[in-house]
């Protein structure tokens, strides 16, 4: 675990190596969730202030983005699509079927910090419905036994 020392040096690297990029935001908060596997609550004072941006600026990004976490995910992301040509496969009822399994809901961990649950809006495998990603590895024809593959 960071102390707040480290966190605010590592935080101040990222932003020194953006240091005139037009729009910096995204890809800062892209380098902080890289370096610490999500977004600390402790750095968005630090980014606000480099940017000359309000807390809740930065803030109201990092929530519109689903990719930023504003805490760490688990061993395993596991993301299901909730797209219409996944639905019109079943997405619904394997998505329902994989949160019973694994006890949480979007957005959320295993209390054993296996697992992240996260929808996300088309994985281009709409030919091969319902789609998943596991560990950043596409997943089509999926269905709630990738659970079983996650647990394992």
């Amino acid at each position: 675990m960071l102390d707040s020392a480290d966190l605010s040096d590592r935080v101040a690297q990222i932003l020194a190596d953006h240091a005139g990029l037009e729009g910096p935001l995204l890809p800062i908060l892209h380098g902080i969730q890289a370096a610490f596997g999500h977004v600390p609550q402790a750095a968005i004072p630090q980014i606000a202030k480099a940017l000359n941006l309000s807390k809740a600026e930065v803030h109201g990004v990092i929530t519109f983005y689903h990719d930023f976490r504003e805490a760490p995910a688990g061993r395993h992301v596991l993301k299901l699509c909730r797209a219409e040509a996944c639905q019109a496969m079943g997405a619904d009822r394997m998505a329902a079927e994989v949160k019973a399994a694994l006890g949480i809901d979007w957005h959320e961990t295993t209390p054993d910090g296996r697992v992240t649950l996260e929808p996300v809006f088309c994985l281009g495998l709409c030919a091969c419905g319902p789609a998943a990603m596991l560990d950043g590895r596409l997943i089509g024809r999926c269905d709630a036994g990738i659970v079983a593959e996650v647990m394992a």
